[in-house]
């Protein structure tokens, strides 16, 4: 084993054993009883399930991992990726060709093993809690339609970072970026009208109190209100949420359907200004530009290793490829991923604080966010208790009690 092998096999194993640590930290919360905040919306069997739920998702989540990694070790450690190189390499196609052939195949292939756990999670373990909504039909649609919009959109990135990385030069990884920047931006201007519809019907919110009540917050509030969605949610669960997406004139903020009828008018209001939130404190903007930054320091870190015969060594490799590089390089970056990603979620957890208070204090009725997120915890059998050290390493929302116990502080304040 050569230095890279040590340092990729140690950050996968630990990876890997912070996951399973912190997944049975979180099990043994589940003995908490109901905290008394809730004691109004939840029963002793309505409380019992979420904890049922919680625990069923989790010894899921260990057996599908688990089963990733052993898979990943065992291609890795009997030659494959060597192996399959060769076999790519003996169609003589050009090197371009050759890197999207062998990059989409082992980017394709975990998502086709892992269709089985898919299969599980949505027609066994969410049915059984009564979640489901999704048909065979729809089921299959989704995963075609994924595979289209990755080739339609990721082979034609792929396919330019290649090309760049292969005769860039001394500045591949800055015109790279550049590629990746527009790449990124473009996806952000395309999602909301061209990519989000293709999975669900968005309509407009029809005329009506609700709509009435937002608009003229929109108008307090000073933000330019293009339009608001209700979208088909129910469709595939019967989970509630809202989000915001997009920027400029292609920007929206979308209601599940399963929110309306549901929740009250100021309910929905509190939800809606905790979006709005979000697009005042300019947490969208704030995230692409980390994500931007984010790519360029990955870039250049890949440059530097670009064809380097330790790192193929390590992986049992005959030949160099820059498109090699960009796998081997994937895994040597994963534990610096793993803490940007810890990071970055603590990050987001933070924005959630801070779009609860602009809810909070431009609506003036704290309350009312506090009603719909315990609404949605039991909609959604969300774990009302989880472990300080799960929610470190994988929350990019904060606890639901913790959202409020902020909520309660700035209603005392007020």
């Amino acid at each position: 084993m050569n230095i890279y092998t040590i340092i990729i096999l140690a950050a996968l194993l630990l990876e890997y054993i912070l996951g399973v640590v912190s997944t049975f930290l979180n099990l043994k919360t589940l003995n908490v009883p109901l905290p008394r905040e809730f004691s109004d919306i939840y029963d002793n069997e309505l409380y019992k399930k979420s904890q049922k739920y919680t625990q069923v998702r989790a010894k899921f989540g260990l057996i599908e991992d688990t089963f990733s990694i052993f898979i990943l070790l065992v291609f890795w450690f009997l030659g494959g990726f060597n192996w399959f190189d060769q076999t790519v390499r003996s169609f003589a196609l050009e090197p371009i060709i050759d890197g999207i052939v062998y990059i989409g195949v082992l980017l394709i292939c975990p998502s086709i093993l892992s269709l089985p756990f898919s299969i599980y999670s949505t027609f066994v373990i969410e049915e059984r809690f009564g979640f489901n909504r999704t048909t065979p039909k729809i089921f299959i649609a989704d995963r075609f339609k994924e595979l289209m919009l990755a080739i339609l959109l990721g082979v034609p990135l792929l396919a330019g970072t290649l090309v760049i990385f292969t005769y860039g030069g001394e500045f591949a990884w800055l015109y790279c970026w550049i590629l990746v920047t527009l790449f990124i931006l473009f996806i952000q201007y395309i999602a909301p009208t061209w990519l989000m519809p293709l999975f669900n019907k968005f309509t407009p919110l029809e005329d009506g109190e609700l709509k009435q009540t937002i608009l003229s917050y929109a108008r307090d509030v000073n933000f330019p209100l293009e339009g608001i969605f209700v979208m088909d949610g129910s469709k595939r669960s019967t989970k509630a949420n809202a989000f915001f997406t997009g920027f400029g004139k292609h920007k929206r903020i979308a209601f599940f359907d399963t929110l309306v009828g549901k929740y009250t008018v100021q309910e929905m209001l509190a939800i809606l200004a905790h979006e709005i939130g979000h697009y005042k404190k300019k947490h969208i903007q704030k995230g692409m530009f980390l994500s931007i930054l984010h790519s360029g320091f990955m870039l250049y870190l890949l440059s530097i290793f670009i064809n380097n015969r330790l790192l193929f060594d390590a992986f049992f490799m005959n030949d160099l490829s820059v498109y090699g590089s960009l796998i081997f390089f994937g895994l040597l970056y994963s534990p610096i991923e793993y803490i940007l990603g810890i990071f970055l979620k603590q990050i987001s957890r933070n924005h959630e604080y801070s779009a609860d208070s602009f809810a909070a204090r431009t609506t003036g009725h704290p309350e009312n966010l506090v009603e719909a997120l315990k609404k949605l915890s039991k909609d959604n059998l969300s774990h009302l208790t989880p472990h300080r050290m799960y929610v470190f390493l994988n929350y990019s929302h904060p606890p639901i009690l913790e959202r409020i116990r902020s909520l309660r502080k700035i209603e005392n304040q007020s």
